[in-house]
């Protein structure tokens, strides 16, 4: 097993990540939950991850109803979130977290982030100090260690860092794919991290379920190394970092946590082979040139759409199209994207609110014409 050197008391190197948990009929399914939760925890891993805003805010009641009330709180860490939303002047911020404690059921978190960093919300957090509140809270015994999750240039991280040298944990995107994107600058934000002796938190290893579900061309690049999963091979290139203490996957169902558990209880980094093969992949994405959203839903949940534009669905669908063509997703597209209460993508009102949010730095509204004159010919 892992020797995580950074926290002790984590065991192994592999969090589950609940922002993408099973759903049945719009809710959380418990029963594939509990049981999700109940291999993760034998094969000897314990660090949850959460956020109020995941799945609508049904993610933190499904972790108390699913983990905290069925294990000894010594048996598993929970990592929650202060997101911006949530909190709208300095006053705000200790009934939310409380009420995050009482939601998850928990009386302490274990890891508490500052939600999102970027340079455009960092000022609230800095005007609101909200860094000083988590410190203070962590004083009182109702946080063990204070971080931040992060969706920004290099720049402004290392700048959020030099102004708060006591936080202690940094959670970033890193996959194989965005580690030299010079939006996403996953490698630049990993290095600005060693500068200022910070141990990473991997998110989006897989980029949302991206490089689980390759293309076939480039899915037979792997596939000519072993029987391995893709996303096997994403997950074990993100934890190969000396410096990174924990890689997450948001798992939905059975299959996925077995896939994991398999590659992370033995885990190997991946060999100068398969990097190379790696190579290969992230070519044969780029010149494809499909849209690169991870479905973090972001856009539509946090700054939600004005026009209720299913902004990541339509993404991924015109994802699809592009992949298979065919007659079907126009259909999906007119009789469930756009459906009722649902706007089309010819709706958008160029008001940027999802741009804001989008942690990918995707141009969304572009994005959203592009898709209209493929869906809505």
């Amino acid at each position: 097993m892992f020797d995580n050197k950074f926290f002790p008391e984590i065991k192994g190197n592999f969090g589950f990540g609940c922002m993408r948990l099973p759903m049945k009929d719009g809710e959380v399914d418990y029963e594939e939950f509990k049981a999700m939760a109940d291999s993760f925890i034998a094969a000897g891993f314990n660090y949850f991850d959460t956020a109020h805003g995941y799945i609508g805010g049904k993610s933190e009641t499904a972790i108390r109803d699913c983990v905290s009330n069925r294990f000894k709180r010594s048996e598993f860490l929970l990592t929650n979130k202060l997101s911006e939303p949530y909190f709208n002047s300095e006053e705000d911020i200790v009934p939310f977290f409380k009420s995050q404690l009482e939601l998850c059921g928990v009386d302490y978190f274990d890891f508490y982030l500052m939600h999102a960093q970027n340079a455009n919300n960092y000022k609230k957090y800095k005007a609101f100090h909200a860094y000083e509140t988590a410190f203070e809270l962590k004083k009182q015994g109702y946080i063990k260690h204070v971080g931040l999750s992060f969706h920004d240039s290099a720049d402004v991280l290392d700048m959020i860092l030099s102004e708060n040298p006591q936080v202690e944990a940094v959670q970033i995107q890193l996959n194989y794919v965005d580690f030299d994107d010079p939006q996403v600058q996953s490698e630049k934000c990993y290095n600005v991290c060693l500068k200022h002796g910070k141990p990473c938190i991997i998110m989006e290893p897989v980029k949302g379920g991206t490089l689980a579900n390759l293309p076939s061309d480039a899915a037979n690049v792997l596939k000519a190394l072993s029987d391995d999963s893709n996303a096997s091979y994403a997950v074990r290139y993100a934890a190969r970092f000396p410096n990174v203490m924990m890689v997450l996957s948001g798992m939905s169902d059975m299959n996925q946590m077995n896939d994991n558990l398999k590659t992370m209880v033995n885990f190997k980094a991946v060999t100068v082979e398969e990097e190379e093969a790696l190579k290969k992949v992230v070519y044969i994405l780029r010149n494809r040139k499909l849209i690169p959203c991870t479905g973090c839903r972001y856009c539509v949940e946090q700054n939600s759409c004005p026009m209720n534009i299913r902004i990541p669905d339509i993404f991924a669908l015109r994802n699809h199209y592009d992949n298979f063509k065919g007659w079907l997703p126009l259909v999906k597209y007119k009789n469930e994207l756009t459906a009722g209460e649902y706007g089309k993508a010819s709706d958008c009102i160029k008001c940027g609110m999802c741009e804001e949010a989008c942690p990918q730095h995707l141009e969304i509204r572009s994005l959203l014409e592009e898709a209209a004159s493929v869906f809505e010919k």
